[in-house]
C-alpha cells in the first residue's frame, strides 16, 4: 500500500457488542497484517480492541498499543503485543497514536472512538495533516453519525468540501481499496500546534 506503513485503529473497548462487530475487528486485524502494515491502537485486551490485536498477532503481524496508565488496569493493557508504550495522559495517547500512523480507521465504537475519530477530522480540516481518514460503517452502525454530518452542513456548520475530510465504507473488506485511493500526503503533520 503506498506509503501507509502503520494503520491506526479506533474502535470499542466493550466485548457486550454484536458478533458482526466483533467479526469485522477480527477481520480488521487480519486484513492489516496481511498487508503487511503495521497495527497501532489503544493498546487494550479486550473488546474489539482486543479482538482486532488479537487476530493481527496470530496473522504474524507487527501491533503497536498505546495505552495511559490510568487505563491500564481498567483496559487491561494487552501484554503480548509487539510494543506496548504506557504513557502518562490521554493527550499522550493520542498524539503518539497519532505520529506512529500513516491513516486512521473508525470500526463501531463509544465515546473514545468518537472523540479520537473527530480529532484526526478536525486536525484534518484545519490542515494539521492530511493523513487518509476511513469509517467503517458496519451494519450501518454509523448511519446516525452520517446523518449528523448532513445536518450539520445543512445548517452552515460545515461545507460540502468537509466531506472529502474522510471516507465511509461499509465493511472492513473496503478499507485498504479506500486507502489506495487516497492523494499521498503531502503536508508536514504540522505538531507544533498538536
Amino acid at each position: 500500500m503506498k506509503n501507509i506503513r502503520a494503520i491506526c485503529l479506533y474502535c470499542g473497548s466493550s466485548s457486550s457488542v454484536p458478533e458482526g462487530h466483533r467479526e469485522a475487528a477480527r477481520r480488521f486485524g487480519r486484513i492489516v497484517a496481511e498487508a503487511g502494515a503495521s497495527l497501532v491502537y489503544g493498546g487494550g485486551r479486550v473488546g474489539l480492541m482486543g479482538l482486532a490485536a488479537d487476530a493481527a498477532l496470530a496473522a504474524g503481524g507487527h501491533v503497536i498499543g498505546i495505552i495511559p496508565r490510568l487505563l491500564m488496569d481498567a483496559e487491561a493493557g494487552h501484554g503480548g503485543v509487539s510494543e506496548l508504550h504506557v504513557v502518562e495522559t490521554m493527550h499522550e495517547r493520542k498524539y503518539k497514536m497519532f505520529t506512529l500512523s500513516d491513516a486512521f480507521v473508525a470500526l463501531p465504537g463509544g465515546l473514545g472512538t468518537l472523540d479520537e475519530t473527530f480529532e484526526m477530522i478536525t486536525w484534518r480540516q484545519l490542515r494539521l495533516h492530511d493523513k487518509p481518514i476511513v469509517i467503517v460503517n458496519e451494519a450501518d452502525y454509523w448511519a446516525p453519525l452520517l446523518k449528523l454530518f448532513g445536518a450539520m452542513e445543512h445548517n452552515g456548520y460545515t461545507q460540502p468540501a468537509h466531506r472529502a475530510l474522510f471516507s465511509v465504507v461499509g465493511g472492513v473488506d473496503a478499507v485498504l481499496p479506500a486507502l489506495e485511493r487516497e492523494p499521498e500526503p503531502t503536508l508536514d503533520p504540522a505538531t507544533k500546534w498538536l
